[in-house]
């Protein structure tokens, strides 16, 4: 797995997270891909922020995708976040419709988030 730090921001590149390199399954069927997973503070507490490309979403899929989020939450990030020495206190799940580099603005791409508080191995939702 690729590591760097980046502006103070531990990032992992688009290397598999190991045990995740199967397209997870999701409740909608779409297919979906790691893009990355960042951790923004590496300190207890911090933010992890899992990124997603998913084939076929469309600006008008969000209630497709809807439930999606908790099942990458409890499927995808509560594993990972248990093999990390701090424990990361939010994690950010996204979907997008393409890939698209953090942080950078792109009209034409469909992109949704949801965060959740990580608490006692609990994915917890919590409103953006």
């Amino acid at each position: 797995m690729t590591s760097a730090v980046l502006g103070g921001a531990l990032f992992w590149a688009t290397a598999p997270v190991a045990g995740q390199e199967d397209a997870p399954t999701v409740p909608s069927g779409l297919t979906l891909h790691l893009q990355e997973i960042r951790l923004d503070d590496a300190s207890e507490g911090g933010v992890v922020r899992f990124r997603y490309v998913a084939d076929g979403l469309t600006d008008a899929a969000y209630d497709r995708v809807e439930g999606d989020f908790a099942a990458l939450c409890e499927g995808q990030v509560l594993p990972w976040a248990a093999g990390q020495g701090d424990q990361p206190g939010q994690a950010i799940i996204s979907l997008a419709s393409a890939a698209v580099d953090f942080g950078v603005s792109a009209p034409d791409v469909t992109q949704y988030f949801e965060a959740f508080r990580l608490e006692e191995g609990r994915c917890i939702w919590e409103m953006f």
